[in-house]
């Protein structure tokens, strides 16, 4: 495990190493930002966004929170989302979980869980919306990792209900929601291939919220 004072360290070599690389990184670094790229991701330890997506500071806004989630009621998700859509202008929204999340483990366990409760209630949801195709899958890691894959499904639906994301798209032909997958064994980034158009045009008789 690293220590707390060699993390000052590092970073002073990572530093260096990118003034190596381009003498003007920093200068570029602390202008204003605009990426295209808004990840909402799980805030496990070993899912770092920008590494996984071989993506550069400045080039993709970052929310995590326990297995991924999109709730309504989250002020703090639903702000990094609005403001990423209507001041910094992003084309993509991604949904990225992950393969053996404890967050989707934890939720699928009868027990207790304090203040987890309601968060990970969620999670419950979605089995509960998905449960015949689940309860078929007799392997319980199968389960588990479709149970993942469904998560990230229904929270993109959950992005594509709000008002910034369905007006923004209306007037500018974007961002796009997608759906993704990273699986820890083989580092590899899977797409849903969810079809957003279908999804928003779907949901629009109940959740239209275009002026």
């Amino acid at each position: 495990m690293v220590s707390y004072e060699q993390i000052f360290e590092n970073n002073r070599k990572w530093v260096a190493s990118k003034q190596e690389a381009d003498a003007d990184f920093l200068q570029k670094l602390s202008k204003d930002q605009t990426p295209e790229y808004l990840y909402i991701g799980c805030s496990d330890s070993r899912v770092p966004a920008n590494d996984i997506m071989g993506l550069e500071p400045g080039e993709v806004f970052v929310h995590r929170n326990v297995a991924n989630l999109v709730c309504s009621i989250d002020i703090n998700v639903m702000s990094v989302i609005n403001y990423a859509v209507r001041y910094l202008g992003v084309k993509h929204i991604i949904v990225c979980g992950h393969y053996n999340c404890g967050g989707v483990k934890a939720a699928m366990l009868p027990r207790d869980m304090g203040i987890l409760n309601p968060w990970l209630r969620n999670i419950r949801d979605v089995y509960r919306l998905h449960k015949e195709e689940l309860n078929a899958i007799r392997d319980e890691g199968e389960r588990y990792n479709r149970l993942v894959e469904l998560n990230v499904q229904e929270q993109c639906v959950n992005v594509v209900k709000l008002a910034s994301v369905q007006q923004e798209y209306n007037k500018k032909g974007y961002p796009t929601v997608h759906g993704w997958v990273f699986d820890l064994k083989t580092g590899l980034l899977k797409d849903l291939k969810l079809d957003f158009r279908k999804i928003l045009a779907d949901i629009q008789e109940i959740y239209r919220l275009i002026d």
